[in-house]
Formats: C-alpha cells, sequence, structure tokens
C-alpha cells in the first residue's frame, strides 16, 4: 500500500490518482439542455451526486476542456440524464467532443425545456444554482426543479475504467 502525508500532495502522480480512484464506483449522468437557436446540447459526466434534500440540490463536475458546458451554463438550465446499463453507446456519444451527440439517440423535450434521452434510469430537471471553478473541473450545483423515475434497468457504472451493471 502507498500512503501519503500532507506534505506530500504536491506529489502525487497522476496515473496512482487515477488507479487509486478508479476504485470508487460512479453513476453515469448525461447533462442536457437546449441552445437558443432549440438545437440540443449534452455531455456525459461520472461525478453526479446529490447534494441536499431542503432545498433539492445536485451536482455534477465538468471538465475547464468541456465545449459543450458553457452553452449549457447560458441556457441556466439542465437535465441530468441517469443513464441505464443498456446505454454504453448512449454514455460514448455524449463523451466525445463535437459533432452530433443526438444523431443515434432516442430523446424528447421536456414541460422544463430540455432533452430527455429515453430509457434512462432517472431524469433530473435543474435549475444552474451555482458554478464554482476547482481545480481542473467547474463544480456544477443545480437546484431540482423536476424530477422523473424512468426505466427500471440497472444503473450504468463505471468502475476501474469501465462501465458495469449492478446485478439485483
Amino acid at each position: 500500500m502507498i500512503t501519503t502525508t500532507p506534505e506530500d500532495t504536491a506529489m502525487i502522480d497522476g496515473r496512482q490518482y487515477r488507479e487509486v480512484l478508479s476504485r470508487f464506483c460512479t453513476g453515469v449522468a448525461v447533462l442536457t439542455s437546449m441552445s437558443d437557436d432549440d438545437a440540443p446540447l449534452g455531455l456525459a459526466v461520472g461525478s453526479f451526486t446529490s447534494v441536499s434534500l431542503n432545498p433539492p440540490l445536485v451536482a455534477a463536475f465538468v471538465a475547464h476542456t468541456s465545449s459543450t458546458f458553457p452553452q449549457i451554463a447560458a441556457t441556466g438550465r439542465f437535465c441530468a440524464n441517469v443513464l441505464g446499463h443498456h446505454q454504453v453507446d448512449a454514455c460514448r456519444a455524449f463523451a466525445r467532443s463535437g459533432g452530433d451527440k443526438f444523431g443515434d439517440i432516442d430523446w424528447t423535450v421536456s414541460e422544463f425545456g430540455t432533452p430527455w434521452v429515453k430509457d434512462v434510469a432517472a431524469l433530473i430537471d435543474c435549475e444552474i444554482h451555482s458554478v464554482q471553478r476547482l481545480g481542473d473541473h467547474d463544480l456544477v450545483v443545480g437546484q431540482v426543479v423536476g424530477l422523473s423515475v424512468g426505466d427500471e434497468r440497472s444503473p450504468l457504472v463505471f468502475y476501474r475504467s469501465g462501465f458495469h451493471s449492478l446485478q439485483s
């Protein structure tokens, strides 16, 4: 086992960091919104979590290198589409930079005006509450304004650099 002290944090190796943190299982979500010209926007995130029940808040971390997130932020809203285990291809489509991410995706527009990917595990519509720059990512906090349970299949999870499903 490799351990570090607080004095060593500047010496943390990126490969070691990824290897250790890959042992933490995360759900996979796609943040979606609609541009001013009614074009759907979307990006995949592997760090999405509940923050608060009162008020209802959720959060995601988005890389500074994202060219999509500034467009989503400009709308002031997003939907967190929690992907099911059967949606690996959708995740890969939303994880790539550029191109038509919605080309092979079945989706509809919610009452809140955000794209809802069909057959997801859950849908969480949000107004952007705050965005805070932290390291090489932005912490995006959304205030929940609408919820919907989707498909009953197992969620898509990311663990040890790969996609998996939960066995029930």
